[in-house]
């Protein structure tokens, strides 16, 4: 009987240590940040308004709190200068007289600002995850929150960088939560026009509207162009859907998200990518994306399913 117990327990033990961990994030700040993040008081977060510099500073700290390390520099913030011809900031930023005329409008240049933090790993190469910041900020009368798009990318890289930080992480990790990618990617483009150390970024993983999704699938979009990168998403566990796709121009039964988000900044300069979102929903781009309407749980397992994808990523390439 003490024999055939023994061989019980040891079965038993044996079982328990081959079971996957379950994986531990801070839940309760992730929730908290993205619910900051598309508060009313931040007015949607649009690029050059009082909202978005905001969000700015509220992610700073949170860097700050979690203990990264500053990349340019001694501070977070990356300021960059935008100059908008007279009419397209009239076409962005309407004013209440329509019939106003605005033929002799001066250019007006304002200040954008990345947000970008570091966990410098073992090897000089580099996986930068982005999210953007920005959204489309008021519109006649309406707050455009943006809770999906893309406070919930950007809060993403509050738990991320929180839990590579009690790691130590082959890869130097870059967390750049990036200005102005609702106008053409303004902020992902400085970012990575300025970087002196571009040339040591082995992947982008971007994240964008990764909070909302009612059939619980999640996409990673890119492997068209990479699949060198098929291998590390695969056998994830998680109790959503992680799909494959929207990244061939020649199937035309889905969007190709290939130059759809601030991972297109990289594409171009031939960086690979991995863009990690879910297909557009009722809310998409509506006053009515606020943080009410997402999936609390889903994205929670969304943020334990990139991680583990990072986590993958980071110690095969």
């Amino acid at each position: 009987m003490k024999t055939k117990g023994l061989f019980i327990f040891a079965i038993t033990l044996s079982m328990l240590s081959c079971a996957p961990k379950k994986m531990e994030i801070n839940e309760e700040m992730l929730l908290e940040s993205i619910e900051i993040l598309a508060h009313d008081s931040l007015e949607g977060r649009g690029f050059s308004k009082p909202g978005n510099y905001k969000a700015q500073q509220f992610i700073a700290n949170k860097f700050e709190e979690i203990g990264l390390e500053t990349v340019i520099g001694n501070k977070f913030i990356q300021e960059f200068p935008y100059t908008f011809s007279g009419k397209r900031r009239h076409s962005m930023f309407p004013v209440k007289n329509a019939n106003e005329d605005f033929s002799n409008v001066q250019d007006t240049t304002v200040i954008g600002g990345n947000v970008v933090g570091k966990i410098s790993g073992k090897i000089k190469n580099t996986i930068v995850i982005t999210g953007h910041l920005d959204h489309l900020g008021i519109k006649n009368g309406k707050i455009y929150n943006g809770a999906d798009d893309d406070a919930s990318g950007t809060a993403a890289l509050f738990a991320i960088a929180e839990y590579f930080h009690k790691k130590n992480p082959k890869h130097t990790l870059v967390f750049a939560a990036v200005d102005a990618e609702e106008i053409g990617s303004l902020g992902a483009d400085y970012f990575l026009k300025n970087d002196p150390k571009k040339d040591n970024i082995v992947l982008n993983i971007n994240m964008d509207m990764i909070a909302h999704n009612d059939s619980l699938q999640l996409y990673a979009s890119g492997l068209y162009h990479y699949p060198q990168l098929k291998e590390p998403l695969e056998n994830i566990n998680s109790p959503i859907t992680l799909l494959f796709g929207h990244d061939d121009p020649n199937n035309k039964k889905q969007e190709d998200w290939t130059f759809s988000s601030d991972h297109r900044i990289f594409h171009k300069e031939k960086i690979p990518f991995i863009y990690f979102g879910v297909e557009d929903h009722k809310d998409y781009h509506k006053p009515t994306d606020t943080f009410k309407n997402i999936n609390q749980s889903f994205y929670i397992d969304a943020v334990k399913l990139i991680i583990q994808a990072i986590e993958n990523f980071d110690t095969s390439l």
